[in-house]
């Protein structure tokens, strides 16, 4: 893996025409960011790949904020031409992946879907055994990187890696109040319209999936707490880590597959930025606890990489503005 000294560079270039301050600064500071790890004065023009993981879980179905709207209905969607996602990778000159690591039932009939399907049952019911079992862990990581190594193979020189799933909140609050040690209700959100004893039967949940995976070490939590896109999601960013590519995290669930990498390798956290913070129980302290500032905060995270597939053409300005400044100051 390339070293990276710190997860903030040292500002070792500055302008001298101007003294950049508030919005400004913060760009400049995002375009040293990616030029301490590209190793120029100046970095490349990005080139971004999104990488969707899809996959159902085996607890809280009939309990998610989603509950009306199966995954694969989610992944109709979002494989459609016109859909949101797809249209902001169009407008940020990103490619689009969307990858069925774990779906219940068949999703043959979208093309635009990559088929990759570790557990045709989704994860397993994580309050009464393991998520997955080893062998479907590390098959699933290496279908992250593996992603994760095509797309850097085809130019990518950033990643966006997303989920798709209409299940996860279980799994996400558990992992957090393991790695952080936020307590349930503090790390599972009450969904819009839920009614509290929907909610008390989640907290519950997280409870019993807490207790069952008592003892199991941080490296290992993943495998024992997480979903299948979850797991994915962690191996691409290993991958990138190793490759020496920087990885913009989209929501929630980004951020907490991001949080059990680094439980494997703190240094992945070096290649990791944050594309916002949102209200949702545990974000906030998942993004303080990998040390990322986010470049814009949100009331609820929206995911489906969304929010870091919006932040693209921001981040592009950044270098944009960057690259002008030091043209400037040679010109001087």
């Amino acid at each position: 893996m390339i070293e990276i000294p710190s997860i903030h560079p040292e500002q070792n270039h500055h302008s001298a025409l101007l003294k950049p301050s508030g919005c400004i600064s913060r760009l400049e500071s995002t375009a040293l960011w990616f030029a301490k790890r590209q190793d120029k004065e100046v970095p490349d023009s990005i080139k971004a790949a999104t990488v969707l993981f899809a996959a159902d879980h085996g607890v809280s179905i009939g309990m998610d904020c989603h509950q009306d709207i199966a995954t694969s209905q989610r992944i109709h969607d979002a494989a459609a031409d016109d859909s949101v996602i797809a249209s902001l990778c169009r407008q940020a000159d990103s490619s689009l992946h969307i990858v069925d690591v774990g779906v219940a039932g068949s999703l043959a009939d979208i093309d635009a879907v990559e088929h990759a399907k570790v557990r045709t049952t989704g994860t397993a019911d994580i309050t009464t055994e393991a998520a997955m079992s080893q062998e479907d862990y590390w098959e699933i990581v290496g279908i992250g990187e593996e992603m994760a190594n095509r797309c850097i193979a085809a130019g990518a020189n950033l990643l966006i890696a997303g989920s798709i799933s209409s299940g996860n909140r279980i799994s996400i609050a558990a992992i957090i109040s393991e790695l952080i040690g936020l307590s349930p209700e503090e790390a599972l959100n009450v969904c819009p319209g839920s009614n509290p004893e929907t909610y008390a039967n989640e907290l519950i949940a997280v409870e019993r999936a807490k207790s069952r995976a008592t003892g199991t070490p941080s490296h290992d939590l993943l495998r024992e707490l997480g979903g299948l896109e979850m797991a994915a999601m962690a191996g691409l960013y290993r991958a990138a880590a190793h490759k020496g590519v920087p990885v913009l995290l989209d929501g929630i669930a980004s951020a907490t597959s991001a949080l059990a990498a680094i439980a494997w390798d703190v240094r992945i956290a070096g290649w990791m930025l944050a594309s916002h913070v949102s209200d949702d129980p545990g974000h906030k302290e998942v993004l303080e606890e990998l040390g990322l500032e986010p470049l814009v905060k949100l009331k609820r995270s929206i995911g489906e990489g969304q929010v870091a597939a919006l932040m693209l053409p921001v981040l592009q300005s950044a270098i944009t503005l960057q690259r002008g400044l030091t043209r400037i100051d040679t010109q001087r």
